[in-house]
């Protein structure tokens, strides 16, 4: 059982709605604290991610928590705190 990591997370961003917006990156550890909307993610596309993250490891979360996860490091944190974290594989 594994944590969802920023690459596995950036990743899901990719699948879902494409890159980030150009000279931008989730590669690297400054990256956990740039809001979504630098890298051109609206709420919309939070919400497409956390929707593959519940079809894939059954992990949870409100719309209105993902509304309000508004970096990377606040959307890791909450799934990881969320219920079912502990079963991804």
């Amino acid at each position: 059982m594994s944590e969802i990591t920023l690459a596995e997370l950036s990743e899901l961003l990719l699948e879902c709605v494409g890159a980030p917006e150009e000279g931008t990156s989730l590669d690297s550890d400054d990256a956990l604290d740039t809001p979504f909307l630098d890298f051109g993610y609206d709420s919309l596309a939070l919400l497409q991610v956390t929707g593959l993250i519940t079809r894939r490891h059954g992990i949870v979360l409100s719309d209105d928590a993902v509304m309000e996860a508004e970096t990377p490091r606040l959307l890791l944190n909450m799934i990881k705190d969320a219920p079912g974290a502990g079963a991804v594989r």
